[in-house]
């Protein structure tokens, strides 16, 4: 691709020089992607988060989140789930305008409130901006630069209310009205580990 702004070569080689650590495959489990997106703004590296639609029987209904679902039988690849997912649920062709930086650690969240699932997470930059197209399985789009993402004062331990009632402490990350936690704080957590 076309020259990179310097901290994406600087994630892109950080990302180069560690292998990602799998989850344990021990059935039952499906898998799944995200893409964590970036692009060069005018406050520096920024990241694409999406509100999901409030949906009955969806265990992450409107959260923030990153784009991204389950991987299809029969697809070649958990970076095609995470392309495929993007290009679905907010029109973003990855394949198109989009640059495989790299790949995070997987999540496997144990909890019996969520399905057994193995989530992993793939880095893209984009080098331009095409208009979002949301689908009905989105509320919101918007981008976040990561100096701010990464802001100490952003992090926040807040009192989460499950759609079945249930509360429970978590961190997040206070972004304005929306809130960052569970496997989407994790990713991110993990990012800025490696961006640091």
């Amino acid at each position: 691709m076309s020259s990179r702004h310097p901290d994406l070569d600087r994630i892109a080689r950080a990302l180069a020089e560690r292998a990602p650590v799998p989850a344990e495959r021990d059935e039952p489990f499906s898998e799944a992607a995200v893409a964590l997106v970036l692009h060069a703004g005018e406050q520096g590296i920024e990241t694409l988060f999406i509100k999901r639609a409030t949906r009955e029987g969806d265990p992450w209904s409107g959260q923030i989140a990153l784009p991204g679902g389950r991987r299809n039988v029969g697809e070649p690849s958990l970076a095609d789930t995470a392309m495929r997912e993007t290009l679905e649920e907010i029109g973003l062709d990855l394949a198109q305008d989009g640059e495989l930086l790299g790949e995070l650690d997987e999540l496997r969240p144990r909890s019996p409130l969520l399905p057994p699932i193995i989530v992993r997470p793939y880095v893209f930059a984009i080098h331009s901006s095409p208009p979002l197209v949301m689908s009905d399985e989105v509320a919101a789009t918007f981008w976040v630069p990561l100096s701010e993402l990464f802001s100490p004062e952003r992090m926040k331990e807040v009192s989460i209310h499950l759609s079945n009632g249930a509360r429970m402490r978590r961190q997040a990350i206070e972004l304005g009205e929306h809130m960052v936690w569970g496997m989407t704080e994790i990713i991110l957590r993990n990012f800025e580990g490696l961006c640091r």
